[in-house]
């Protein structure tokens, strides 16, 4: 397996790329590998997100539920 590192403007390792054919040999390998791939959610479920946050929003303006901290969301996304 060819694997290359992937590093940021100063030099330090933030990633690995493995070429497809080695992922797709660990997957069947490993099963549990496949929950870690990435699927672009639906428009329907990027919907249902952005009502639950609208309504998350509300809560916050009447004092029902307390704000996080703007770095907590970003760490979220």
């Amino acid at each position: 397996m060819r694997v290359q590192l992937i590093e940021n403007e100063k030099g330090k390792t933030t990633g690995v790329f493995i070429p497809i054919n080695d992922w797709k040999r660990l997957k069947k390998q490993y099963k549990d590998l496949v929950n870690l791939e990435y699927e672009e959610p639906s428009k329907a479920q990027l919907l249902e997100e952005l009502k639950e946050a609208v309504v998350e929003l509300r809560l916050v303006e009447k004092g029902k539920l307390k704000a996080r901290p703007a770095k907590a969301l970003l760490d979220e996304l």
